[in-house]
């Protein structure tokens, strides 16, 4: 999530809203845990406080370690029947792991009212039916161009393919990040059904082999790519839309574009230990996070997308545009990088960035 340090100078400064009337638990503290840097500022800075003073219920931050370290952290902790934090942001493949495993604690749907508000693909279950988390933070993954190299802006994800742009991109070197099996399947096979099987991620695999002689940098430092796209050294690539749109707000000669496939929409997600002796102010807490006023509030501070319809939230189209859009997205299918992820990461590594 370095990535978000760049969104820094956008919050300082934005104003909040009122926190609205939610329930109050007695007074006590719940531990949670964020990405750490920019969220976990950011979260400390604009959102606890006022939580707090809705609910009485205090928030003792926890900077969580990246990847999968903390889902290892949690479940270690879990079988000594201990939480390192009550409430945890979760990237999606540890979310789903953690799911397989029965760690998450299963939430009272009953008592969560605000969660109604989002959609399905926000409220994860269980087989049987229990909630047991929801969508927490959202972001794209956009089509990005230099606007000196290219006055006019693309339209599809097509001009990944384009031999008119040999050398030129600049692509994120992991399946698991940069979701361009999804981007190519919607792209050049009707969307992401393909990709279930694994005769049909071959063939993606070797559809998305063909961009190769256009790629000049498979990236893993945003940072570099970022400053590569706005010199004009990589001109065109797959970058966050946010990040983007505020370099294009400080006049960096860069754009973001929504293709006519959709964009790519990646999340992170509340979910709890099962450990955890505080589910009832857990259980406050995502619900407060679910509110449409709280995720504009969210989006004006830390630059996220927000997870509830645009027209529950009181964005204006400037402040909504900036980090979201009305089109249908492209969704990850963040299932196959569990149940395949060794054998898509070593084809991956043969067919495409090898």
């Amino acid at each position: 999530m370095k990535r978000r340090e760049f969104l820094l100078s956008a919050a300082l400064g934005a104003a909040a809203l009122a926190a609205p009337t939610v329930p109050r638990a007695a007074t006590s503290t719940l531990k949670v845990g964020t990405y750490g840097g920019y969220f976990k500022d950011s979260f400390d800075k604009f959102i606890y406080p006022d939580f707090t003073a809705a609910t009485g219920i205090e928030i003792e931050s926890i900077a969580e370690p990246t990847g999968e370290a903390w889902l290892v952290q949690l479940s270690q902790a879990a079988r000594a029947g201990q939480a390192p934090a009550d409430v945890s942001m979760m990237a999606q493949l540890p979310r789903i792991k953690g799911e397989r495993s029965g760690l998450w604690a299963k939430l009272d749907a009953d008592k969560m009212s605000k969660i109604a508000a989002l959609p399905d693909h926000f409220v994860h279950r269980y087989e049987d039916g229990s909630v047991y988390g929801t969508g927490a933070v959202s972001w794209y993954i956009t089509l990005v161009t230099n606007t000196d190299a290219y006055p006019e802006a693309p339209t599809s994800w097509q001009a990944l393919w384009d031999p008119a742009n040999k050398d030129k991109l600049g692509l994120m070197s992991l399946a698991t990040n940069s979701f361009l099996l999804e981007i190519t399947a919607s792209t050049h096979f009707g969307g992401t059904d393909i990709l279930k099987t694994e005769e049909g991620i071959l063939k993606v695999m070797e559809k998305l082999a063909e961009v190769k002689p256009n790629v000049r940098l498979w990236y893993r430092d945003e940072g570099q790519f970022q400053q590569a796209l706005e010199t004009g050294e990589i001109p065109m690539g797959e970058y966050y839309h946010d990040v983007t749109s505020l370099a294009a707000s400080q006049g960096k000669p860069v754009r973001s574009t929504f293709p006519q496939e959709g964009a790519v929409l990646d999340s992170g997600s509340w979910v709890v230990s099962k450990a955890s002796s505080a589910l009832e102010q857990s259980q406050i807490f995502i619900d407060y996070m679910a509110q449409p006023e709280i995720q504009a509030k969210m989006s004006r501070n830390v630059g996220t997308a927000p997870t509830v319809p645009r027209d529950l939230t009181d964005l204006t189209d400037e402040e909504f545009a900036s980090v979201s859009s009305d089109q249908a997205p492209i969704l990850p299918l963040y299932d196959i990088y569990v149940d395949r992820g060794d054998w898509i990461n070593q084809k991956w590594s043969e067919m495409i960035t090898g």
